[in-house]
């Protein structure tokens, strides 16, 4: 009996800390008012916001899409792709941003707390993206300028371009080609200076396998040109006009086959620029080319703020129904498994504070019905009890036996809606990841509520006077 006595103060002292945890601002009150008044020094409970996803706190979703089309592993390039992006915009600060892959080629952006649309492609489009082009053979580049030519014509005559057979290979550069050493394998660079001239340098560093590519490469190139570029232009401002201009090409010549992973890039440029290139390199160079975003939203802190009231009216809602059926329905034991509830939401909300979660409307939707399902145990258990005391039990045996007969079916029940979840979060979108996750955790969290707090709140407080009024169950 003082074993349940003291778990009970336990539930009750972790109950009361979970909800100052969750919601600080009337407990620091108080302790200001104490303090004031009586010339404390009481701390106040740390406070720690909730994160709040781009439907509640406002923001922009920018969706892009790769080019992919020379590209042979799709699935590891879009990841490459993802992980850069994702560098590049916690680098801004920017709180909690969901960077995923959508379908085969899109990367859906989405920036919380971002509302400058142009600013976050611009954050977006500073991403560089690397590649290393072999010079064509003379009868590649003589294709190309010749349907350069053609087009050229076409468009002076005003004809249809359209209408010109392969007419797209004027868009490629006619004198290099891409290779498939591209910003993928770069693992770093830095700026060095030339021991003779004392000129800065640009070191790239790659990968193992950007090593035998880079081998291959150079091996097949001696004593031509590789030409080095970023973002589609050159990587070197060959000109001394201030611009990297997309006509420029830095074209190194071969002189041996590189083994080791390592190239340097020389040219006249100052070390600011050196440094300027390089960290843009380090940041992350693009595994593969992204154009403009082909969708942009923007969702302002107004509507956001509007979303978020309306969908904690609706927890607050859903919560007061639930407490409403479990006294009227079962009475005493609704009365306390509606206490167990209102604990049951305190420690989960808290949870979601500590992980953090990224509260979105999907995710609060997710927790709203959990709070329903959190009362689905207990309706087991309260209904074996029943039958149990109708059968002649006594309270204590009723209550031990109403939980051992409703455990299976809790059991197997919930375990199949976590199977559920843990679907949706595997191969949905970011959306339904949100509700997956906090209607999973809110599950777990509801059997800790069900099978210990209710079974610890029924050992205590039903005793031999419910005995004599067994109508209150």
């Amino acid at each position: 009996m003082q074993q349940k006595y003291y778990i009970f103060i336990g539930v009750l002292v972790l109950a009361v800390l979970a909800g100052i945890f969750s919601y600080p601002n009337y407990y620091n009150k108080g302790v200001d008012s104490v303090n004031h008044k009586l010339s404390w020094t009481i701390p106040h409970f740390p406070e720690k916001p909730y994160i709040l996803g781009l439907d509640l706190q406002g923001g922009v979703s920018l969706v892009y899409q790769a080019d992919l089309s020379k590209t042979i592993d799709k699935t590891g390039a879009m990841s490459g792709l993802r992980d850069v992006i994702e560098r590049r915009v916690n680098m801004f600060g920017v709180s909690e941003p969901v960077v995923e892959i959508q379908g085969q080629d899109r990367l859906v952006v989405e920036l919380p707390g971002v509302t400058n649309v142009e600013q976050a492609i611009q954050m977006i489009g500073q991403t560089p993206y690397l590649e290393f082009d072999e010079q064509r053979t003379a009868d590649e580049t003589k294709v190309i300028t010749d349907k350069i030519k053609e087009v050229q014509d076409a468009q002076a005559k005003k004809q249809d371009v359209s209408k010109i057979k392969d007419w797209q290979i004027v868009l490629e550069n006619p004198y290099f080609k891409p290779t498939d050493l591209t910003g993928k394998y770069l693992t770093k660079a830095v700026v060095i200076f030339d021991p003779t001239t004392y000129k800065p340098q640009i070191q790239l560093q790659f990968n193992d396998e950007g090593s035998k590519i880079f081998a291959d490469i150079t091996g097949r190139n001696i004593k031509k040109p590789i030409a080095i570029f970023l973002d589609g232009a050159s990587i070197i401002d060959t000109n001394g006009d201030g611009k990297i201009d997309g006509q420029d090409i830095y074209a190194p010549i071969v002189q041996d086959k590189i083994i080791g992973g390592k190239a340097v890039i020389t040219g006249d440029m100052s070390s600011q620029k050196a440094n300027s290139i390089a960290s843009r390199l380090n940041s992350g160079a693009l595994p593969v080319k992204i154009g403009s975003p082909i969708s942009q939203q923007t969702v302002g802190p107004t509507l956001g703020s509007v979303s978020l009231q309306k969908s904690l009216l609706a927890g607050i809602y859903g919560l007061i129904a639930v407490v409403i059926f479990m006294i009227v329905f079962y009475r005493f034991p609704g009365l306390l498994a509606s206490l167990a509830l209102v604990i049951y939401v305190a420690i989960t909300l808290a949870i979601f504070k500590l992980i953090p979660v990224t509260m979105s409307l999907s995710g609060i939707g997710g927790f709203v019905l959990s709070i329903g399902m959190a009362v689905d145990a207990n309706i087991l258990i309260f209904a074996r009890m029943k039958e149990e005391i109708k059968s002649g039990k006594g309270l204590a045996p009723a209550i031990d036996e109403g939980f051992r007969r409703a455990w299976p079916s809790i059991r197997d029940s919930n375990f199949n809606s976590l199977i559920v979840c843990a679907i949706l979060f595997t191969v949905a979108t970011s959306f339904i990841k949100g509700f997956a996750f906090t209607l999973a955790l809110g599950i777990l969290v509801s059997l800790f509520s069900a099978i210990f707090i209710t079974r610890i709140f029924l050992m205590v407080f039903v005793g031999k006077w419910a005995e004599k009024a067994k109508w209150i169950l």
